[in-house]
């Protein structure tokens, strides 16, 4: 096999991971239903341009139909090559709308100088986009953030903000009025690069977030990688664990009656022998090799 071969190889079966992950996550969460028109958003970033390859795929395969609609936020931010994004999604035969915003006046006017842009300027996307997905009559909302979000957010709220939570993979709108998915929460930001840099996505590098140094989440995403090269598996060991939590032995007396605890005379399955070694029974440390064979088409979209 030549090299050329070998890393087309390579690529199918990444694609094929990313896309049965996808699928999973839309399928455990029941992100997708019939009917659905789908809002899309699309930031120029490799994560955003591969949520809606996906999406796009699965249109032809999944067992429910639904719609796309990719939308674009120009901030007006200053050397923005407007052009790109039209481009490539003519090309594409993608339907989309362009939302035209200076929002980045805006930040740049409020925030001071070397404090950092991020809570305004999501405010202000979000607050666009909610009204756009009404605009165009969309039922979901789809956000292209993927699996080392979700545990950079919940480290971010561990040690920032006195909180145990996370990017949840679908949720209710702040006004109450969309509903907002996440397709990508099982996929790892180092296979999107992958992906992304083999795809060749016309990327679009954002000048009010990527500017900015000493950002907390930096911080976390690099501990994050550290972790990763240092201690394989420990990534996907915590991932697991947000998808297995038992309030019964954390603090919060609002999730668990603790005053409410008496002895019973018989053996308790979570009582003090949750403390013992734990042995990993699920496929946290599956080899990725198994992924190949692995079909999209039974992945049942939504179904209740």
């Amino acid at each position: 096999m030549s090299q050329q071969q070998k890393q087309q190889y390579s690529l199918n079966k990444l694609e094929k991971r990313i896309r049965r992950q996808v699928g999973q996550a839309i399928n455990d969460f029941a992100m997708i239903e019939e009917g659905d028109r789908i809002m899309v958003c699309l930031s120029g970033g490799k994560d955003s341009y591969t949520m809606l390859s996906v999406l796009r795929y699965l249109q032809q395969v999944a067992p429910v139909s639904f719609k796309i609609i990719a939308v674009n936020l120009d901030q007006k931010q200053p050397g923005f090559p407007e052009h790109i994004l039209p481009q490539y999604l003519q090309e594409a035969g993608v339907d989309y709308r362009i939302i035209e915003e200076d929002t980045y006046a805006i930040v740049k006017e409020k925030i001071p100088e070397g404090k950092t842009t991020c809570s305004l300027c999501s405010r202000l996307r979000r607050g666009i986009l909610y009204r756009t997905a009404k605009e165009l009559g969309a039922t979901k909302i789809a956000l292209g953030h993927h699996r080392d979000d979700m545990l950079e957010t919940l480290f971010l709220n561990m040690f920032h903000g006195g909180s145990l939570k996370s990017m949840p993979p679908k949720l209710v709108s702040d006004n109450g009025e969309h509903v907002v998915i996440r397709p990508l929460a099982y996929v790892k930001e180092k296979d999107i690069q992958v992906y992304a840099d083999a795809q060749k996505y016309p990327i679009i590098p954002c000048n009010l977030c990527g500017s900015q140094k000493n950002l907390q989440r930096q911080s976390i995403k690099d501990m994050l990688r550290q972790w990763d090269q240092q201690f394989p598996g420990r990534i996907e060991s915590m991932f697991t664990a947000m998808q297995n939590v038992v309030p019964s032995h954390l603090t919060d007396n609002k999730l668990f009656d603790f005053a409410g605890v008496k002895q019973t005379g018989t053996p308790m399955i979570d009582g003090d022998t949750a403390f013992d070694q734990q042995v990993i029974t699920g496929n946290v440390f599956q080899k990725e090799d198994n992924d190949i064979d692995m079909s999209i088409n039974v992945v049942n979209i939504g179904k209740s």
